[in-house]
């Protein structure tokens, strides 16, 4: 089914409905499967965001603890860094862990709109944060910075672990995503409501 079909879909349905003075009945049982999936994939992306935290804070605890210089640097900005990425994922889990999968098929295409493209602002800045850190990294070289140029090297780092991580999180719900067209290609419409034909 290609873009144009779908809008042509989409529209056609809503003027069905609208002639025939019907309210659209936006319930699709089959999304609760989805909408349960696009939750899981943001459950577990939230525990390896987690997971990279924890470990950045205990290295970079350790690390600044036992070194000096440029390398103390770096490893304190993976600490502060990380205090953050903890955050942020505490925070991600806690509201993937109360969405309630739902059936309507207008929020399920909203949800799924807006994590594709909140991960998608996500690389960019994590692009903008790499540039950062390079930039960081050749101003401390040039001013004999050794304590900038750590945090340069660090937040490149970070830069690119979290590039990594919302490039594959992109690429499971964009793919997920996909699945949506099949979930109700097999929805039938008549005067007296709508109808499932489900394949298993």
């Amino acid at each position: 089914m290609n873009h144009s079909f779908k809008v042509l879909f989409l529209m056609m349905l809503v003027l069905f409905f609208a002639t025939e003075g019907m309210v659209l009945a936006q319930e699709f049982p089959p999304l609760q499967a989805f909408n349960q999936t696009r939750i899981d994939y943001n459950q577990k992306g939230m525990v390896i965001l987690g997971s990279w935290a924890i470990g950045n804070m205990v290295w970079g605890g350790i690390g600044a603890s036992h070194t000096t210089g440029e390398v103390k640097a770096f490893h304190q900005m993976n600490l502060y860094w990380n205090t953050v990425n903890l955050a942020i994922a505490g925070f991600g889990y806690w509201q993937a862990a109360k969405e309630v999968p739902g059936t309507d098929f207008w929020a399920t295409m909203e949800a799924q709109q807006s994590i594709e493209k909140t991960l998608l602002v996500n690389a960019a800045l994590d692009v903008a944060y790499m540039a950062g850190g390079l930039y960081m990294k050749e101003r401390g070289i040039r001013t004999d910075n050794s304590r900038l140029v750590g945090f340069g090297k660090s937040v490149i780092l970070q830069g690119a672990f979290l590039m990594a991580f919302d490039a594959v999180m992109y690429g499971f719900h964009q793919a997920h995503g996909k699945e949506i067209p099949g979930l109700i290609q097999n929805v039938s419409f008549g005067l007296s409501g709508v109808n499932f034909r489900m394949n298993f």
